[in-house]
């Protein structure tokens, strides 16, 4: 049995290695590379025919979009690694006591799970997030995470990013959004295919006004100066 089991062994070995060796790589390649397509926008493409994506590097984008999507998404992004501990246990315990379910994905999680795996629920995708995740946030700045969250994230049927939103329910380039504008387009983040950023229902207006509201408390953490400045301001534990 030794003798078969031995080979086994070695062969898993070798596979999980490759794995591992090909999910750095990947993840080192795209720190630089746009990400050319994503599984959500394979899926919309077959849907609606095409999709509307147009890249946006983030120093291209107006600097209150990140600000709207760190207001609206996680607002400890700059504070921790992948995880918000605390944001997990509170939902854990609101979906145990409540048939409304509550995610606690930070924007990292997301982006991971936007770039590089499939849609789903099982243990085996949630794993890969999590190591996608930490792959990411040891070998991608903060910066280059938002910047790719904020070009591979669905913001509307069939769009995807800041950018394509922008023209398509404004007329104008993400770099010449107003704070407004950009609240607006997170504010739909958590379903962009039940709301839309064009035409906001009440529900989404009201979103837009808590999201402008965080926006003001939070300051300017998108600039590294002002960023360093508000943690120096904070008291220590």
């Amino acid at each position: 049995m030794w003798k078969w089991i031995k080979p086994g062994c070695r062969y898993s070995f070798a596979i999980a290695g490759w794995a591992l060796a090909i999910s750095i790589l990947w993840v080192l390649v795209l720190r630089a590379v746009p990400p050319p397509v994503t599984w959500a926008m394979a899926a919309q493409a077959r849907e609606q025919g095409a999709v509307q994506r147009t890249w946006k590097p983030l120093d291209a984008m107006s600097q209150a979009m990140p600000m709207a999507a760190i207001a609206a998404e996680d607002q400890q992004f700059f504070g921790h690694h992948g995880f918000d501990i605390e944001a997990m246990q509170k939902a854990f315990e609101h979906n145990g006591r409540s048939h409304r379910v509550r995610g606690a994905s930070t924007i990292s999680q997301q982006t991971a799970k936007n770039v590089f795996l499939w849609p789903g629920r099982t243990f085996l995708r949630k794993g890969l997030e999590a190591w996608f995740t930490l792959l990411i946030e040891g070998l991608w700045s903060k910066e280059r995470i938002l910047e790719v969250y904020l070009n591979v994230a669905e913001t509307g049927k069939g769009r995807f990013g800041a950018e394509a939103t922008a023209r398509a329910c404004f007329n104008r380039s993400a770099a010449n959004l107003t704070p407004a504008q950009c609240a607006l387009i997170a504010a739909v983040l958590p379903a962009p295919r039940r709301y839309d950023a064009c035409r906001p229902s009440p529900f989404v207006q009201r979103r837009q006004a808590w999201i402008l509201r965080q926006m003001d408390q939070l300051g300017n953490l998108v600039d590294p100066a002002e960023r360093r400045r508000i943690q120096e301001l904070r008291p220590s534990n």
